[in-house]
């Protein structure tokens, strides 16, 4: 997916791969699920039930520190990615060679 990069540092800073998972709450309906759902029960998937549709979005942080890089992730991903009135999200980190 990610070209792969020869170091794995830049400007002396590790690179962090990150995933960040955005999962509408569960008290918000979930109108994409809902048709699946449906969707599934007219194809003759009898037992499929309670879909729900997540957004899953992955991206590279050069940063000197997991800590920074995790602070930075959280940041942007409340302020961009998820919407905080109806969605929550769950943050994957990891040191890489990727980038």
């Amino acid at each position: 997916m990610f070209p792969k990069r020869k170091n794995k540092k830049i400007n002396g800073n590790s690179v962090f791969k990150a995933k960040v998972i955005i999962k509408r709450r569960k008290s918000i309906l979930d109108p994409q699920g809902k048709a699946a759902e449906q969707g599934a029960k007219l194809l003759g998937f009898l037992n499929i039930d309670q879909v729900r549709i997540n957004k899953e979005v992955e991206f590279f942080v050069n940063l000197s520190s997991k800590e920074e890089a995790l602070k930075e992730v959280t940041e942007f991903s409340g302020k961009l990615l998820a919407n905080p009135i109806m969605e929550d999200f769950e943050i994957q980190l990891e040191e890489t060679d990727e980038s």
